[in-house]
């Protein structure tokens, strides 16, 4: 049981990083500029970061669903938070990449952006909800450690492979660091201009 537990949460925690989003888009961007070293170093502290964020929540999910307003708080979380990702991105997009950066930085940007998640929210209180209605984990203090070792695993994994696909288009196609960096802040503004079209659409549409 100790073991279906762990790769449960290894393999939901891996599907919620498949989708493009502010974390595995950051790290393209880390591993095209900075190299794999690097972007080894964010993936391993921002997993370690997930464990932590992945316990609270689950523990927090019946709380978390039954506050009205969250949706939207996170909407507009989101926007401000792809809108930073997208200026900064922007603005260095024709910087050349240095070949020397402190471990520390890398380290602390995958710390900052752990915690600095909030789409994991409503991912986990709809799949943590999935998971115990059906009875696929338990909600015992240890399950829940050991399905957050899994999230933790499955959330490396997944952005280890975002990061080795990263290289291996960057050297197959000989794509230059400022069409990548150009391309990714493109899609951070795309993703806080969806956020806000939503936003606009429920309170003045759907409302």
């Amino acid at each position: 049981m100790i073991l279906l537990t762990f790769f449960i949460g290894l393999f939901a925690n891996f599907i919620g990083y498949v989708p493009p989003g502010n974390i595995n888009l950051t790290l393209v961007k880390i591993t095209i500029n900075r190299g794999l070293k690097q972007a080894l170093l964010f993936i391993t502290s921002f997993s370690c970061v997930e464990f932590f964020f992945t316990y609270f929540i689950m523990h927090a999910a019946k709380w978390l669903s039954a506050q009205v307003r969250l949706d939207a708080i996170i909407d507009w979380v989101m926007v401000v938070l792809f809108g930073v990702l997208g200026t900064i991105t922007w603005i260095h997009r024709k910087k050349p990449p240095e070949t020397n950066y402190s471990e520390h930085e890398s380290i602390r940007y995958g710390i900052v952006l752990g915690f600095l998640n909030p789409v994991q929210i409503p991912f986990w209180m709809i799949t943590g909800a999935y998971l115990i209605t059906h009875q696929w984990i338990l909600t015992g203090k240890l399950d829940l450690v050991i399905f957050s070792f899994g999230s933790a695993a499955g959330a490396f994994l997944c952005l280890f492979l975002y990061a080795k696909f990263a290289k291996y288009i960057q050297s197959k196609f000989a794509l230059s660091t400022r069409l990548i960096n150009t391309g990714i802040a493109i899609l951070f503004f795309a993703f806080a201009a969806y956020h806000v079209v939503k936003q606009v659409y429920l309170v003045f549409f759907k409302g």
